[in-house]
This record gives C-alpha cells, sequence and structure tokens, in this order.
C-alpha cells in the first residue's frame, strides 16, 4: 500500500484556529512557538491543524490576511521545528459536522460549493510553495451517507482547482459517518496519484467518548471500562479492513487523522486503548494523528495523563 511519506506519527492542534470562541487571546496564545518545540521532541514528524473557514474568510465571503497570516506562521513554525504539516478545512461556510451548529446547506446549494472551491483555490495560491513540508485536507468529517454522491463531485472538482496552483501537494479525502474507516469503499478513485484517503477512529464511541454531552450517539450518564467495551487489536484490523482494501485496490494509502479517548477515561485504560491501537497502525503502517494536543476534552498534554503519558507518546 501507498504511504504518506513524512506524516507517519503526528498530533492534532485542536481548539486553536477551529472550535474556539476565536477570541484574540485565543488565537494568540492556545498554540505558540513552545507548543511547536514540545511535540517535536515528542518525536512526531507531523501537526494537523485544523482550521475554520471564518478564520480565513470574512463574513461577506472576502478574505481575512490576518487569517492566513496565522495559517503561515503555523507552518513556518512547523517547518522551523522539523514537522510537516495538515492544513486541514475543519469547517466550510454552510457545513459543520459539529451537532447543533447553525451551518447547513453545503451539499444542496452550488453556491456554498462555488464559496469552497475559491477558498481551496486561495490556500493553494499561497501555501503551494510549502508542498514539501504540508498537505491539504479537504474538508473535516463527512456527516451523512446521502450526501456521498455530491461529495466525490465536490471533492474532484475542488482538487482540479487546487492542482492550478499546487501540483503536487498531497491531498486528504475522508467519507461520510464522520470520516469513517468503514465509508471510505464508497469514495471515487483518488483524482490523481498525490491524493489519499482519510479515515478518524474513536471506536468504540461507548468508550472513547463517554460523559461526552454534545453527540446524541452517547448517553452522557454511562461508563464503560475497556474490557467491556471489549476493544482487542482484532476489533480494530476488521474495522480499518475496508478501507486498507480499497485503497490497495486504487493504488493509494490511508491515513488516520483523528483518534483518541475522552478525559472521562482513566488513564491507565486510556494508555490500553492507545496500545491497542497503536499495534494495529504499525501492523499495516497506517500514518495517524493523535486528537488532541491540549484540552478540548482529548488533551495528551494535560495533567490528568502526567504520569503515562511518556508511553503513550512512545506509541504516536
Amino acid at each position: 500500500m501507498k504511504k504518506l511519506i513524512g506524516f507517519r506519527k503526528g498530533i492534532n492542534f485542536g481548539g486553536w484556529l477551529s472550535q474556539c470562541d476565536y477570541s484574540l487571546d485565543r488565537l494568540d496564545n492556545f498554540i505558540t512557538e513552545n507548543d511547536f518545540r514540545c511535540v517535536a521532541g515528542w518525536g512526531v514528524d507531523h501537526v494537523r491543524v485544523p482550521i475554520d473557514y471564518n478564520i480565513l474568510e470574512n463574513e461577506d465571503g472576502t478574505y481575512n490576511e490576518s487569517g492566513f497570516g496565522r495559517v503561515r506562521n503555523a507552518v513556518l513554525l512547523a517547518k522551523k521545528y522539523g514537522l510537516n504539516i495538515i492544513i486541514d478545512l475543519h469547517k466550510t461556510a454552510g457545513f459543520s459536522f459539529d451537532f447543533g451548529e447553525n451551518e447547513a446547506g453545503f451539499f444542496d446549494d452550488v453556491k456554498y460549493r462555488e464559496r469552497f472551491y475559491r477558498l481551496w483555490e486561495q490556500i493553494a495560491q499561497r501555501f503551494a510553495e510549502y508542498s514539501d513540508n504540508a498537505a491539504f485536507e479537504l474538508l473535516n468529517e463527512v456527516t451523512e451517507k446521502r450526501f456521498i454522491g455530491v461529495w466525490n463531485e465536490t471533492a474532484n472538482e475542488c482538487i482540479r482547482r487546487i492542482r492550478a496552483f499546487a501540483p503536487d501537494i498531497p491531498i486528504l479525502v475522508g467519507s461520510y459517518w464522520n470520516n469513517s474507516p468503514e465509508a471510505v469503499s464508497d469514495l471515487d478513485k483518488p483524482y490523481d496519484e498525490n491524493v489519499y484517503y482519510n479515515f478518524h477512529c474513536y471506536s468504540p464511541l461507548e468508550f472513547t467518548h463517554q460523559g461526552a454531552t454534545w453527540t446524541p450517539d452517547i448517553d452522557p450518564a454511562r461508563r464503560i471500562s475497556f474490557e467491556e467495551a471489549g476493544i482487542t487489536e482484532e476489533l480494530f484490523e476488521n474495522i480499518f479492513r475496508d478501507a486498507l482494501k480499497k485503497a490497495e485496490s486504487e493504488g493509494t494509502g490511508v491515513y488516520c487523522g483523528e483518534y483518541g479517548v475522552i478525559d472521562r477515561v482513566s488513564p491507565e485504560e486510556t494508555l490500553k486503548w492507545y496500545r491497542t491501537i497503536h499495534n494495529v497502525f504499525e501492523k499495516y503502517d497506517i500514518g495517524r494523528a493523535a486528537w488532541s494536543y491540549k484540552e478540548m476534552d482529548f488533551g495528551l498534554s494535560d495533567e490528568r495523563l502526567a504520569g503515562c503519558v511518556g508511553e503513550i507518546i512512545k506509541q504516536l
């Protein structure tokens, strides 16, 4: 299976330029140069930086130069510390993966999709020069299966437009059910040789998201142990099987852009889960980025994991 070179072991900088209050204090101070230095010291080779469209666009659809400047600074800091970087468009006008957010219409309205294309053309023009250490992720977590036909068409058209400015930069494309590995098989053949399939894995959700209040799929009062959840290497192998088969048949590779365990789970059981999924990542040589570096209910650098983060980092 094809490998996405330079993006083997990574970590997400979630909650910085995405899923936040967008205050200057947050944008300036949540992630700083010290954090790039820190994760480089952890031995990862890349960071994934989620970015919401309103960081880069104004309300009228014009472009926010200070927002693009923040992204450029992230790219340059990654490069300074020997890290590659994934520029991930986490939300776009008309679509958000987050339950209950006031963004809708992207898959029904060509105007929203045209705005999406134009934003990616801007990103491509501004960051094509970093194709040696950057990759693009088109959109985070398409939700419903009914969107897949429009999404395949949209992704291909977007990549066509990106290629006019960034002909060689790696591009990641995920599928429905929030980038489910089981849904990868319904993605189109990659547009070209530098397009890779992308999935996320928080399985079993009742374990990794126990106590979560932001999803209707979880009873926040329920708790479940590692053993009760039936977590084994065979479980993850079965979950990944169809995605791996699809990638092999299409001559490309797969990448896991998010995986992690909520802070309601004990450090000991968190470590068990990481060890188990990492063994499968290693067996199939799957590149990945853990969710997330700090806070966001999943923070690896948070105080609660101080006693075992060293062991988790060894697996990244």
